[in-house]
């Protein structure tokens, strides 16, 4: 099993996306955060936004890997790239983006759970 520490943030773009009607935010955070082998979870309402990219360049560090749920993978590389090399970190590498849009709680848990699998978490 990978040694890395993961962080799991959750980025609801505002609460109100109607691609997270389906989610329950909070018991999907919950189960994150007390049932997966990560470090912390927590949800933060846009990254993507000036207030984000603050809070990502103050909060990011070495020594951990970020499993991002939200948008599609392409837009999160785009977006997170600035705040991740400010960081010395590669978004590349360091940043696990998955898209979490349209899926129900179940899904949402399947998704995260394979993808820590991959990375060798086991779940």
């Amino acid at each position: 099993m990978s040694n890395e520490k993961i962080g799991f943030i959750f980025c609801v773009c505002t609460g109100k996306c109607p691609g997270f009607a389906q989610l329950d935010l909070w018991d999907f955070i919950n189960i994150i955060r007390s049932e997966y082998p990560v470090e912390y979870a927590f949800i933060h309402p846009m990254l993507c936004d000036e207030d984000g990219e603050r809070f990502l360049d103050a909060f990011l560090k070495k020594g951990t890997k970020y499993l991002v749920a939200g948008c599609a993978p392409i837009m999160q590389y785009k977006l997170f790239r600035d705040s991740f090399n400010k960081a010395n970190l590669d978004s590349k590498k360091d940043l696990i983006p998955i898209d979490v849009r349209n899926m129900n709680l179940k899904q949402a848990l399947s998704l995260v759970k394979e993808t820590l699998k991959e990375i060798g978490k086991n779940v």
